[in-house]
């Protein structure tokens, strides 16, 4: 693939600085509202949830409170299940769909699983459509320790102060057109390191963990999405985002050397869903009931392993 574009901000060949990530916040706008899109959904689901506030962002505490949900009939016997969304809070049905599954099908699951959901770990990346946080660091590539992105460092220090032990955790994501357009081109800038364009793959994918990849769970999720949405064939190299095929709709990452969310518990099934809005033949409702699949897909077999 090509290189990716040249980005307005910085110098070619040298990193950024404070200047540079100053500039870069600057041109950021707020675009919708975490307070009316997420906090008001939220506040219903108190009849079933214990929601707990564990932190806020520093940028602005009272505009940018951070909540997890957990059952509020906790049972020491079921299984426990972690759901995050909005870790980039450009990917819109990673927080919508971990909102839709709390409001529609976490109750079908509640007899075997004790939910806990973090739904916008990013809510100023959400308002301004960004996969960085305000001070341009990625949270996804941020979930290890003396993490550099303060959203990152939140919820792993609720889950150290909350130790569960989880079954599964289901990272739900989105791959846009704007990586390419956007976010690539930013990388590039701002670490002076060579980035390529990549194919964006149209329609649904997960990624694995490489050192627990559990493919008859990745499987089983890619059944359930194929209900909704189409899955994304690989390209003519025969990989998804530069990453050989391990099955049908699945890649695998290293997670805890990247610093992905996927890897911050020692769940044995993991997985981060990819979602592709920008397909014509999706919207927002398709791609919002894309993840909750993913996620009864997933659960759903954990519950026929015990059997």
């Amino acid at each position: 693939m090509n290189d990716v574009a040249a980005y307005p901000i910085g110098t070619p060949g040298k990193k950024w600085g404070a200047k540079e990530r100053a500039t870069w916040l600057a041109q950021q706008r707020i675009k919708r509202s975490y307070a009316h899109d997420v906090l008001h959904k939220l506040e219903p689901l108190k009849e079933q949830f214990d929601m707990v506030q564990y932190g806020a962002l520093s940028l602005s505490a009272s505009q940018y409170p951070l909540y997890i949900l957990s059952s509020r009939h906790w049972d020491n016997s079921k299984k426990n299940v972690l759901i995050t969304g909005g870790v980039h809070g450009y990917e819109t049905s990673g927080v919508q769909g971990a909102i839709r599954f709390l409001e529609t099908r976490s109750r079908d699951f509640s007899a075997q699983f004790n939910l806990v959901a973090a739904p916008c770990v990013s809510p100023w990346a959400y308002e301004t459509i960004n996969r960085w946080n305000p001070g341009a660091v990625d949270p996804n590539r941020s979930f290890k320790a003396a993490s550099p992105s303060e959203e990152a460092a939140a919820l792993m220090q609720y889950l150290g102060a909350n130790p569960v032990e989880f079954v599964a955790h289901f990272d739900l994501h989105e791959t846009t057109d704007t990586d390419n357009e956007e976010f690539r081109p930013a990388l590039a800038a701002r670490d002076a390191i060579e980035q390529k364009i990549w194919q964006i793959p149209d329609g649904f994918y997960t990624v694995g963990d490489r050192v627990k990849p559990e493919p008859g769970f990745q499987a089983a999720i890619i059944g359930s999405v194929e209900k909704v949405t189409h899955i994304a064939p690989p390209d003519s190299d025969g990989k998804i985002i530069g990453e050989s095929l391990e099955q049908w709709g699945v890649i695998n990452y290293a997670a805890r050397p990247l610093g992905l969310c996927m890897g911050v518990t020692d769940a044995p099934y993991v997985t981060t869903t990819e979602v592709y809005p920008d397909s014509p033949e999706v919207d927002d409702e398709i791609c919002i009931n894309a993840q909750v699949a993913a996620v009864t897909g997933g659960l759903e077999y954990i519950m026929g392993k015990d059997h």
